[in-house]
């Protein structure tokens, strides 16, 4: 498979992964309403999604963090919101965050992913709005692909 295949545009609002059989929103939160959100805004984000049946589907969540680990490409110089780089597949518009809450929780923290700096790390659930923190919803679109190679909760391992 080359690579300009493993991204399809659905037409719909949302971007397959062929590669991991994963429906991604085309864009993220921050995109679709203009704001930053903490930890319980971010599942109220999904909720909000889930019940409007976006793109035909309710069963939108916050990905895992090696989710976002598989979606990053550092061939890939997108822009977020402030210029930067973010390393998103270009079918993805520029615009969007750089800092994805993920779905793994641990007592008063949860995970979230930097597309910067490729690092899943830990942030206080209790962030606030304003801390540039933003998610962007996923789905699973078939059955699950095992992939070796991204194995370190950090992101600094061997790429496939």
């Amino acid at each position: 498979m080359s690579d300009e295949e493993r991204f399809k545009d659905n037409e719909n609002g949302t971007i397959l992964d062929t590669r991991y059989n994963l429906m991604w929103a085309k864009e993220d939160s921050y995109q679709m309403r203009n704001k930053w959100c903490a930890w319980k805004g971010a599942h109220n984000y999904i909720d909000w999604l889930n019940e409007q049946k976006f793109a035909g589907y309710e069963d939108w969540r916050l990905p895992k963090s090696q989710e976002c680990r598989n979606l990053y490409d550092h061939e890939s110089k997108n822009s977020d919101f402030n210029g930067d780089i973010v390393h998103l597949d270009y079918k993805f518009p520029e615009g969007c965050g750089s800092n994805y809450w993920c779905i793994e929780e641990s007592g008063i923290n949860a995970m979230a992913y930097n597309f910067y700096s490729d690092r899943a790390y830990q942030v206080r659930k209790k962030a606030k709005d304003e801390d540039n923190m933003c998610c962007r919803a996923v789905r699973t679109a078939g059955p699950p692909v095992k992939k070796s190679g991204r194995l370190s909760s950090t992101g600094r391992t061997r790429r496939e």
